[in-house]
């Protein structure tokens, strides 16, 4: 079957589920995408404690929730009997860490049912060189820079984490390059100090301009700037909207080049970035 991509959020926020509360705050959470984490948040002594929150959560059938995505463990320390125990209930994706080479991308795919998308943590140096050749089925949507990871990795000071630091900015280019080409969404990394909301919107800026549209959240403060500054406004989509009909207009009369009186001239590079602002594909989609 054809899978619809349906996951490119402008935030994703990672909650801790032992803690309840964060469980029983979903509903109202302002987030575009919420994860809930079973890896590296929580002690191996209590990975089982917070996959039954996850369960109990999940089993309430609530409506309207955010997109939904659990983080397992990786596949061969846990992670796959974590998605055949949450298999059954009612969320849109697993989050696969450290997933490395399209074998782990298959394998995790022959665990998960057919209707949940698999996104991974792209963590590692393999990873990141292998990005391109990993999407093997269209179920697999969207890529999470885990930038700290990464950098260990590389043997590489976490201390360069910096907004003027030329080899962060190459990661995060190539990082986004490659999941362009390859046709998945790419999710910006998680700024830790979720105090420190001036340099987080400065990520949040910078990652927008280089031509990122999601961004990893803790907490609600970070939820608030990353909706704001990687969202489109109602004013971007009436624009992009009449560009659109526009040019639709004129091309029926065999005109594809023509001046706009508020708009300038409009030709079909013109159009078809509307289209992407607008929220159609190029193929004529609407997008989800």
């Amino acid at each position: 079957m054809m899978y619809i991509n349906k996951t490119n959020f402008a935030s994703n926020m990672m909650l801790n589920p032992l803690n309840k509360n964060h469980l029983e705050k979903i509903p109202t959470s302002k987030a575009h995408s919420i994860t809930l984490n079973l890896e590296d948040g929580v002690a191996p002594n209590r990975k089982k404690e917070a996959l039954t929150n996850i369960a109990d959560f999940l089993s309430q059938n609530l409506k309207d929730l955010p997109f939904l995505i659990v983080r397992t463990n990786p596949l061969h320390e846990g992670g796959r009997e974590e998605i055949e125990f949450l298999n059954s209930f009612n969320f849109d994706a697993v989050r696969v860490a450290k997933v490395e080479t399209k074998e782990d991308i298959k394998e995790a795919l022959g665990v998960l049912k057919d209707d949940k998308e698999l996104h991974i943590s792209l963590e590692t140096k393999d990873a990141f060189s292998n990005l391109q050749e990993l999407k093997i089925d269209e179920r697999f949507t969207t890529a999470n820079l885990g930038i700290l990871d990464l950098l260990t990795s590389l043997n590489l000071p976490q201390s360069m984490l910096t907004l003027q630091n030329p080899t962060i900015e190459y990661i995060l280019s190539k990082f986004l390059v490659d999941c362009k080409i390859t046709g998945l969404n790419a999710v910006s990394f998680m700024f830790q100090d979720y105090r420190n909301i001036d340099t987080f919107t400065k990520w949040c800026e910078k990652e927008k301009l280089m031509g990122f549209s999601s961004k990893a959240c803790m907490g609600p403060a970070q939820v608030e700037v990353a909706n704001r500054v990687f969202g489109v406004s109602d004013e971007e989509i009436l624009k992009a909207k009449e560009i659109v009909r526009l040019f639709e207009e004129n091309s029926k009369k065999g005109v594809s080049g023509f001046m706009s009186e508020s708009y300038g001239f409009i030709d079909e590079p013109i159009y078809r970035d509307a289209l992407l602002v607008s929220g159609v594909d190029y193929s004529g989609k609407i997008k989800i």
